[in-house]
């Protein structure tokens, strides 16, 4: 055996130095870079694709042969006789691939040079092997002009899912597609200091970076192409279909606690103090330099089906990560990231059945275990001195669960038509469990961890899409039209009795409140509140379980009119079961001005319908601001209470867009610069508080959903790139940049006081979500085995409003990112690197205690951790 076990080791390790690495550059005679050009090793399953500035790396056997094709373009052979390989594809009249999905449009010839509308190919393998960002968010956030997301602290769900948007609209206004196909939403409403305030949206930390191929970011509203959300734009998330390689890396990284002298007062130390997290945040724990010790271990493997270009790809990824705790005001000590561990599964097929037909099928499997903190409870504040004396932090744990499936047969026919019918089911469920917290009507006989319920979205869409390029007329037209029918269920589930239920002073739930009274608080003389402190549990009367359906048809053409001048329309009909219909419609065109400079513009209308959570969530809360802490109703939309309230019943966000700009290639160097309009009527927004105490609801206020406010936003993306080898190494700059201004045209409070319905709070969170402006510098450099980035990130200022109702101002901040790496062998590679390389931490405010959660700064861009340091070990077999 242990000969055996020799032999097939020296076999293996033959292979594997019988390799070599190649790498080049894929262009077209004007010199453009062509991204997602497909390269195989001649004769195996073995390929790459290129990146956005068609760059291609791949591992073959000693004098093998390559086969670059692309579609539209003649497939070109090279042997691979060097370590660089530089390749220019023409085009021809022919198509010889259709396996490149580009987002923003259905033309299978359509790439991101020619398009009408502007879209970023981010290669997901380059930006991993260069950043120490681990999720797909913080990745997005540094790489893509107008993407903006953070994590939060002390905002209950959002903790733990991070609220992403594009130029600065609400996270349910961007669509996310998964290989084209719609991705489920989450079913977390966000409903405090958040970005996103009273929105849903997609939980893009679900899908494990290691299973991306790359990411296209369509930044153009696109709901007459694909329907509902996608007013901002569409994130179209490209799966891995490499085979025969393993690739994968372990990660770890900390985060520096001196957060520059501004440490809690009065406790016991000065620098890297920690919450004894077994003493409910009531005692210290030892010293740390470091805290939010991150570990990602991700493997990616593919391996071929058959003898026809079969493949299956598979991904795992592990992820644990520690809470961070920073300097929080003296009576609130638990402020910072969540604690989070992590599995996430991912799988992608295809396997052809004939020549032109193929089953293919991909989905997901993803769970988190997370714990964060809650807003911290002082003296009188829900205290129950003798098991909690001075003050304490309840913990929001949570169970999420996401998981996907899609699959589907394509097929073309002897006559050019394309027809592709598919099913993809999501579902995503949030259980909470509330830890360290009590439920103060019990008093001392209460327990100090509740399950409180949760929450659930499903969603299963049908598509079927049919298209076929005329070659003939003109210069080219491509006609494609389809049909989806969607049906969504939304679920709200009730936690145990003793996380919603008020006791009396016998300790029994209290059904009637003309004869059962609370115990009364000796410090405030009120009746001692019920349910769990920090998140109170879902009751029955909260449960909700409702469903509705949406059916659409769609039809879109592109046109070259000639070789230099394209036009695309696109409309799209669709009606939902608990709302109607509507019509939306796009038109687009691009001008080829030069060889090398094109100009290109679009307008279109969009809508978004409300989401089932934003129709039917409500819930009871106890709400903490400088003034003290009150209940609230948050009532459903279609509730008696909200009625009274005015609040009339919702409908669809309606929206037009608009975006000019221009895109320039000059050999190594490339430029796209967009303006764009964005008008959003009847966004439903979240209300602040109004007095309720005189409906005998058992509550001091009552807030609701509304098609509360229209607004316009003005921007201008821009992105400037060049990469250039030299014999001393591989040079590289991209700069990225965003400028954007929101403004709130009118408030709809009808009669109802505008200072409470929307005021100067809600405002300023709104507009904080559409920050002026992102600038981001990325240097790279790469010689042999060695390479090098720097990154610059400048965050431009944020404004919100805190509970003094005075203006808490965040000062504009510029980031450092620097990573360095080694390959070390062929199959391992060594990075290490710092994000926030300073330290940098966003403005101070002031210790009154009235920021959104309780700490000395809010949730804004740039996050408030401070300088995170990593070390990452990559392998590629």
């Amino acid at each position: 055996m242990k000969k055996i076990a020799l032999l097939l080791f020296l076999l293996n390790s033959a292979f594997l130095f019988a390799q070599k690495e190649v790498s080049g550059l894929v262009k077209d005679k004007s010199g453009n870079p062509l991204p997602g050009v497909n390269i195989v090793e001649k004769g195996t399953s073995n390929g790459v694709s290129t990146d956005f500035e068609g760059s291609f790396r791949i591992k073959v056997k000693e004098g093998a042969t390559l086969v670059f094709s692309y579609v539209g373009f003649t497939t070109v052979e090279k042997t691979a006789s060097g370590d660089k390989i530089n390749i220019v594809l023409s085009e021809n009249d022919g198509q010889v691939l259709n396996d490149v999905v580009v987002v923003g449009s259905r033309n299978a010839k359509r790439t991101v040079v020619n398009s009408a509308v502007p879209i970023d190919v981010i290669n997901v393998k380059d930006v991993t092997t260069q950043s120490g960002k681990i999720e797909i968010n913080q990745l997005l956030q540094y790489v893509a002009p107008s993407f903006n997301a953070n994590k939060q602290s002390g905002s209950d769900g959002a903790d733990h899912v991070d609220p992403a948007s594009l130029r600065g609209m609400g996270p349910d206004q961007t669509l996310v597609l998964i290989n084209g196909k719609r991705r489920h939403q989450s079913s977390l409403i966000n409903l405090f200091g958040t970005r996103g305030r009273g929105n849903t949206g997609t939980d893009l930390n679900a899908i494990p970076a290691a299973s991306i191929k790359r990411i296209e970011i369509l930044r153009d509203g696109a709901s007459a192409q694909y329907g509902s959300d996608a007013i901002a734009g569409v994130i179209n998330i490209v799966t891995n279909d490499n085979v025969d390689e393993l690739t994968g890396s372990v990660t770890y990284g900390v985060f520096n606690t001196h957060a520059k002298g501004e440490f809690l007062p009065g406790t016991p130390n000065t620098k890297g103090f920690r919450l004894d997290q077994n003493g409910n945040g009531n005692s210290y724990g030892k010293d740390q330099d470091f805290d939010g010790g991150s570990v990602r271990v991700a493997a990616n493997y593919g391996t071929g089906i058959g003898s026809k270009g079969g493949y299956v790809n598979v991904t795992g990824e592990f992820l644990n990560k520690n809470k961070t705790l920073r300097p929080a005001y003296d009576f609130r000590k638990g402020f910072g990231d969540a604690e989070m561990t992590g599995v996430n599964l991912f799988a992608n097929l295809a396997i052809p059945i004939s020549d032109k037909t193929e089953f293919y099928a991909f989905g997901g499997s993803n769970f988190r275990d997370t714990d964060a903190y809650a807003f911290t409870r002082n003296d009188g504040e829900r205290v129950v001195e003798s098991v909690y004396p001075g003050g304490y932090t309840p913990r929001i744990t949570s169970k999420i669960n996401d998981n996907s499936i899609a699959a589907g047969i394509r097929t073309e026919s002897s006559g050019g038509w394309k027809f592709d019918l598919s099913n993809t089911f999501g579902k995503n469920k949030f259980q909470y469990d509330i830890k360290g917290t009590i439920n103060a009507s019990l008093e001392e006989k209460s327990p100090h961890e509740f399950d409180a319920g949760g929450h659930s979205l499903l969603q299963n869409t049908t598509n079927f899409d049919i298209s076929k390029n005329y070659e003939s007329v003109l210069s080219g037209l491509n006609i494609a039209f389809g049909a989806e029918f969607r049906v969504e269920q939304f679920e709200i589930f009730a936690g145990e009795e003793g996380s919603y239920a008020t006791y009396d002073t016998d300790g029994k739930p209290i059904t009637d409140p003309t004869t059962q009274s609370a115990p009364i608080d000796p410090v405030t003389g009120e009746p001692r509140p019920g349910g769990s402190q920090g998140f109170p549990g879902y009751s029955p009367a909260n449960e909700v379980n409702k469903d509705r359906t949406n059916f659409s048809l769609y039809t879109d053409a592109e046109l070259d009119v000639t070789e230099a001048w394209m036009v695309s329309g696109a409309l799209r009909f669709e009606n939902y079961s608990d709302f109607g219909s509507t019509l939306n419609g796009k038109l687009a065109s691009r001008l080829k001005i030069t060889d090398h400079i094109n100009a290109r513009g679009s307008i279109s209308t969009g809508f978004r319908a409300p989401s089932l959570a934003q129709i039917y969530y409500n819930l009871r809360f106890t709400n903490f601001n400088a003034s003290g802490a009150t209940e609230v109703l948050l009532a459903p939309n279609d509730s008696p209470v909200t009625r009274a309230f005015g609040i009339e019943k919702l409908n669809e966000e309606k929206a037009v867009n608009a975006s000019l700009g221009f895109t320039a290639s000059f050999g190594d160097f490339t430029a796209t610069v967009d303006g764009y309009y964005i008008k959003v009527k009847d966004r439903i927004v979240l209300t602040g508080y109004f007095d309720a105490s005189s409906l005998n609801l058992g509550v001091s206020e009552a807030q609701f959903f509304a098609n509360g406010v229209d607004t316009s936003t003005h921007g201008l993306d821009l992105v400037f790139s060049w990469k250039k080898t030299f014999d001393f190494g591989q040079f590289g700059a991209t700069l990225v940049g965003n400028i954007n201004d929101m403004k709130i045209d009118k408030v709809k409070n009808g009669t109802l006081d505008e200072a409470i319905f929307f005021g100067k709070r809600e405002k300023a969170f709104l507009l904080a979500s559409a920050p002026d402006n992102k600038f981001g510098l990325n240097l790279t450099y790469a010689k042999n085995k060695f390479d090098a980035g720097l990154a610059f990130t400048r965050f431009s200022k944020v404004v919100l409003v805190d509970y003094a109702d005075e203006d808490d101002v965040y000062n504009p901040r510029l980031i450092t990112d620097l990573t360095v790496g080694y390959q070390f062998t062929k199959s391992l590679k060594l990075t290490l690197g710092s994000n926030n390389l300073f330290n940098v931490y966003p403005t101070k405010q002031d210790e009154q205690g009235n920021t959104e959660a309780g700490g000395y700064w809010d949730a804004v861009q740039m996050g408030f951790s401070g300088a995170y340091y990593y070390a990452r070990l990559g392998f590629n077999f």
